[in-house]
């Protein structure tokens, strides 16, 4: 194998797009695939006992597998220099003899999906990839009454954008509004040093959920990182408590996917209100996935007559063929906004 730059990164971003569960993967092209470096490396990497921690369902690794066999079987224009890898038909093998659910069953439950923040191998160069490894109901758009249990497109989006900026985060105490998976509050906590982070969300059992993804990611027992239930609309100082927080200060507040809903929006200004309130120099980062252009006016309408100034980041996504992770759609608009107090 040439072992040129091109192969490299067309099996690392396979591999890649694979441990995100993506549906349409990007395999490696012919001539790499047949070669024996090629799939040695997707074993170890992939399919080996051990090679990935948290690895994704067992279906999904028989898809892939069937479909890399394939293509590997499909490339091979010389079966006397080249074969296919034992240990990687052995792999498909004993997933063949697997007892698998249903497809409707194995919809129904949590997979691990991991997150590859390809940004961070410029600003946080590592021996060790750059991972956020999350617990999702990935095939659920609303799960248990929430869409908090999967991972959307505009947090990977301002992850990019805060992993371009480490400096929005690093040193901050920082608080997620509507966390759901919590991928930004464990990117701010694990990559970014952040201070505190605060994963605050209104879903009991979004909330009750937090801790194990703060366990997959190393988090555990962490004082830099705490689950919050904090419902907008209410005081966030309680009967309870003479200081939200235990008096200690935000200094940027963040939220992802927040705006889809027009009934909310103004419980979540609301919120915002009540942060700038007692913190007059927070920086607030919205964004937003531009499904329904009404509903995010509708957010920028509330904002303005709360005499909120906003200011939109331009940061694009970028094409579908030049994200090296994560991975997500390039075809809505997403718009990080920031936003402070006149």
């Amino acid at each position: 194998m040439s072992g040129n730059h091109e192969s490299r990164d067309s099996i690392d971003r396979f591999c890649r797009q694979y441990l995100q569960l993506e549906r349409d993967l990007d395999y490696p092209s012919s001539t790499v695939l047949q070669e024996t470096h090629t799939q040695n490396v997707l074993y170890e990497s992939l399919f080996a006992d051990g090679a990935v921690a948290y690895p994704p369902p067992p279906r999904y690794r028989l898809r892939v597998l069937k479909e890399l066999v394939k293509r590997i079987e499909a490339s091979i224009d010389d079966w006397d220099q080249y074969g296919v890898s034992d240990d990687l038909m052995s792999s498909l093998s004993e997933l063949l003899a697997l007892p698998l659910p249903s497809e409707l069953a194995a919809a129904q439950h949590k997979s691990y999906v991991t997150y590859s923040p390809s940004l961070l191998d410029q600003s946080h160069p590592s021996s060790s990839p750059h991972q956020i490894t999350l617990l999702e109901s990935r095939n659920l758009i609303s799960a248990a009454g929430t869409t908090g249990l999967r991972t959307w497109e505009a947090a990977l989006h301002l992850g990019q954008y805060l992993c371009a900026n480490p400096a929005l985060i690093q040193g901050k105490r920082t608080l997620e509004l509507g966390a759901g998976t919590g991928y930004l509050s464990i990117l701010c906590a694990k990559f970014l040093e952040a201070t505190q982070v605060i994963a605050s969300d209104g879903s009991d059992d979004v909330v009750a959920n937090l801790p194990d993804n703060f366990f997959v990611n190393g988090l555990q027992g962490s004082e830099r990182i705490s689950a919050m239930d904090l419902k907008w609309g209410y005081g966030l100082v309680g009967t309870e408590e003479a200081e939200w927080n235990g008096g200690r200060p935000v200094d940027v507040v963040l939220g992802a996917d927040i705006t889809y809903d027009k009934s909310i929006i103004p419980t979540l200004a609301g919120t915002l209100n009540d942060l700038f309130g007692m913190f007059p120099e927070v920086k607030v980062l919205i964004a937003a996935t531009e499904r329904n252009r009404e509903t995010f006016d509708a957010f920028l309408d509330v904002c303005h007559g709360r005499n909120f100034d906003i200011v939109e980041v331009d940061f694009q996504v970028l094409r579908r063929a030049d994200q090296r992770g994560p991975f997500y759609n390039d075809e809505v608009p997403i718009r990080i906004c920031s936003i402070e107090k006149q």
